[in-house]
């Protein structure tokens, strides 16, 4: 018996030692973080448990006093067999728990509002407000399969799997996907946002220290997910100006037919530059119809507002190929109306992509 205590005692530090091993490599960047908003959630994590431990804490500790104080062999505690109630144990053991989870309700409605995704910086970190002509950045983000597309309207240029923006400068992020539901993430900079097929969410964020940060995707979206990652780059406002330059003079065009090329899915990508960005691209790609042969989302939406197009409507529509789990296959959809290249909004020629 002495000889598996000794055992068991031995396993349990050797267990400890690699733990506390194990953590020593831990990436803390989730709690210390070098964005303001990434910073607040991380704080208000920190007050958060801070605030559930004043109750837990005691409650592990009383635990522990009753068992030893009030044991079989102490012959010296108060034995009250008959004892049912006390009201002023009552209220203790009542009123603490309600004021705490008043006080983490309170902290969690205004955490919700003040650190809605939607909602635009008014600051650049705890101790500068944001000056009321700094315009933010706009980044158009794409999920892929199983890469990263990342539009910068403003400098016409495009990158893959590589993002970059300037420190202290306030950071739109529009979102969305091109097949399945995933979420962006980059834990420096802010917290995770949805990015969903058909949809545009947003992201308010600001970087405050230049650095090379990892970007990653937290939801799970098939084979090629756990390579899903990109680079950040927390940049000088000069080293941004450099860094658009750079993908201009080396970066190819991105029009609808390189997108459709990009779309296809594929793993372990490396970073692709793109120095032009055909106008409307994100646009198109939101509405799901960079291909030009069927109706964006946003026509049809506007057709069934106005009482849609009744039975007359049967004749735009058409077959066009469609990749599913079980193989290539057909599926019926609305035919795009005019476009500049087809004025009258006639049927294009499908073809296999």
């Amino acid at each position: 018996m002495s000889l598996l205590r000794s055992l068991s005692s031995t396993l349990a530090r050797v267990g400890l030692a690699g733990l506390a091993l194990g953590l020593t490599g831990c990436d803390t960047v989730v709690m210390k973080p070098h964005g303001d908003i990434a910073a607040q959630q991380a704080q208000l994590i920190v007050t958060s448990t801070l605030l559930m431990l004043l109750i837990i804490v005691p409650v592990i500790a009383l635990t522990l006093f009753f068992a030893w104080r009030y044991r079989q062999s102490n012959t010296e505690a108060t034995y009250s067999p008959d004892w049912d109630h006390s009201t002023r144990l009552e209220l203790i053991i009542w009123g603490a728990p309600l004021l705490i989870i008043i006080a983490l309700g309170a902290i969690t409605w205004i955490s919700t509002h003040k650190l809605d995704p939607y909602r635009p910086l008014d600051r650049i970190d705890a101790e500068r407000p944001l000056p009321a002509d700094v315009k933010p950045l706009v980044v158009e983000v794409v999920a892929l399969d199983w890469k990263w597309l990342f539009l910068y309207p403003e400098q016409g240029v495009a990158t893959v799997n590589e993002l970059a923006a300037p420190v202290d400068r306030p950071i739109q992020f529009r979102i969305t996907s091109s097949n399945v539901m995933n979420a962006f993430y980059v834990p420096a900079l802010a917290g995770m946002v949805y990015a969903m097929p058909g949809m545009e969410t947003k992201l308010h964020a600001v970087i405050n220290k230049a650095g090379n940060y990892e970007g990653l995707s937290a939801n799970y979206s098939g084979a090629g997910f756990s390579n899903m990652r990109f680079r950040f780059h927390g940049l000088s406002d000069a080293d941004f100006d450099k860094w658009v330059a750079n993908n201009r003079q080396q970066g190819s065009q991105l029009d609808g037919a390189a997108y459709q090329q990009l779309e296809q899915p594929s793993e372990r990508e490396p970073v692709r530059r793109y120095g032009k960005v055909e106008a409307g691209l994100f646009s198109a790609i939101v509405n799901r119809c960079v291909d030009g042969q069927k109706m964006c989302m946003h026509q049809m939406m506007a057709i069934d507002a106005a009482g849609g197009s009744g039975k007359p409507g049967i004749a735009g529509l058409m077959r066009q190929p469609w990749r599913n789990e079980e193989g290539d296959t057909e599926r019926m959809v609305v035919a795009g109306l005019c476009t500049p290249t087809n004025l009258l909004g006639e049927p294009l020629p499908v073809t296999k992509r």
